[in-house]
């Protein structure tokens, strides 16, 4: 047998993604804060690019001017010459920098807050490993996570010990700090004000259950009068029941809507919000230069690629705007009552009916609806909250599990305080009233969703 080296040419049909198209979906998935993200970060890579909102001069006046050679006054250069030092450098010494590193600051959470306080509190040694050990396990509210008698166990010392640390951490800033419940936090509050012996502490140290059912009844019942149990409750209500609150880590999250839906004739329309958006141009400097024949070969083949590269980013961008506006309008369409009526109106919807009506394929209609939001009439929501599952209704046609949660909500919202509905009484009462038949199991979940509690909660409250 011979070995021997061919070479053999083949056909054979294979999909391949080019980059163009790699492109496309990318952008199409993405919401309009990555988009801009994105945007502003090819115009750094790219230098065919400009950003055509912001007031510029043209590169070639820059360089007429020989800014971009050095000459002439730059205050930034000027910004960045400044001697970070108080004394004055040696004539054989270089300039100091800026150490930008030392203009950074790191928010400050609870825990550093309280470290320092605790380490100029003037405890001693001991009682500062005591106290280290209960400012690491405190809550994001602010409260002791472990009971003092664990703390006792843990550190192998008595309790009336933790217990003498973990009151003078309690009158730390944020007081109440450290407590072991709500009503703990708030007398630590009124002990701190002067009020330890007020009838707002009394309210509070005797009649803490009772405190949410307000003046006239705790005055009914203790002999009170109203007019001083109001303002002692109103002393109650201006504390902080959740000290650790203000150091929270958790960050606002800003959401901005990608479509708005507007009516218009008498006919839901969608635009694009665009405002902040990066507009792109080409730049006509660069342009020149591609047409300059003085220009080497090497800058001509650089610039070439890099302007291919624009026009497919515009070029996918325009794509995706047209594929935006067209699947969101076919939700306009079919969802016209949610948007003139609320969520009780949404209909069951899945991708494949909307993609049939785009013409395109469901990934597509995935993709386009991929973490990004709408400006409505009812509110913000997200693309795929126009996709509710569907529930039958006995006999009748399907209903969307939104306008579920509504029915359930608007259930709860007529009930009698004193005796609010259980979820098998709420699932009963759904198949009466709107004929749909679901477990009572399904009823606690949606229930939980909307944020409402149990029976036994409602009744308590």
């Amino acid at each position: 047998m011979v070995l021997e080296l061919k070479v053999q040419l083949k056909l054979r049909p294979e999909l391949i993604l080019t980059p163009q198209l790699r492109l496309a979906l990318k952008l199409l998935q993405m919401n309009r804060l990555e988009l801009e993200e994105y945007l502003r970060a090819e115009v750094e890579r790219n230098p065919i690019l400009e950003l055509s909102e912001e007031n510029h001069l043209p590169l070639e006046a820059l360089a007429s001017s020989g800014e971009l050679h050095g000459e002439g006054e730059n205050p930034w250069e000027a910004l960045f010459q400044e001697e970070f030092s108080p004394y004055p450098a040696f004539s054989f010494e270089e300039p100091e920098g800026i150490p930008w590193e030392a203009c950074l600051r790191k928010e400050e959470g609870l825990y550093e807050h309280l470290r320092w306080q605790l380490a100029l509190s003037g405890l001693s040694e001991e009682d500062l490993s005591v106290g280290e050990y209960l400012l690491r396990n405190l809550d994001e509210r602010g409260y002791l996570a472990l009971s003092p008698q664990e703390v006792a166990r843990d550190l192998g010392i008595s309790v009336e010990r933790v217990e003498e640390v973990r009151r003078r951490i309690r009158f730390f800033d944020p007081v109440g700090v450290a407590s072991l419940s709500l009503e703990e936090c708030l007398l630590t509050q009124l002990e701190y004000l002067g009020l330890a012996e007020s009838l707002a502490a009394r309210l509070v140290r005797d009649h803490f259950p009772d405190l949410a059912k307000g003046a006239e009844f705790l005055a009914q019942k203790w002999g009170l009068p109203v007019q001083e149990v109001a303002e002692a409750l109103e002393i109650v209500r201006g504390l902080e029941p959740f000290p650790g609150r203000a150091f929270s880590s958790g960050n606002t999250v800003y959401i901005t809507p990608d479509v708005i839906f507007y009516q218009e004739e008498g006919r839901w329309r969608v635009r694009l919000y665009e405002e902040g958006l990066p507009r792109l141009r080409i730049s006509p400097y660069y342009r020149r230069l591609l047409a300059d024949p003085t220009v080497p070969r090497k800058v001509k083949f650089f610039l070439r690629e890099k302007l291919r590269s624009a026009e497919w980013l515009m070029k996918s961008l325009d794509q995706r705007g047209k594929t935006l506006l067209r699947v969101t309008q076919v939700l306009a369409d079919l969802q016209q009552e949610f948007l003139e009526k609320g969520p009780a109106y949404l209909k069951p919807l899945n991708l494949r009916e909307v993609a049939e009506r785009v013409g395109v394929h469901e990934s597509t209609v995935s993709r386009v609806t991929h973490r990004k939001y709408a400006e409505t009439p009812h509110g913000l929501v997200e693309l795929k909250f126009f996709f509710p599952s569907g529930l039958q209704r006995v006999g009748g046609e399907a209903v969307s599990s939104e306008a579920v949660k509504e029915y359930l909500r608007e259930l709860i919202l007529n009930e009698e305080p004193r005796r609010p509905y259980t979820d098998q009484e709420l699932a009963r009462m759904l198949f009466e009233k709107y004929r749909i038949k679901i477990a009572r199991r399904t009823v606690a979940k949606y229930r939980e969703i909307l944020g409402i509690p149990s029976a036994r909660v409602r009744k308590k409250a």
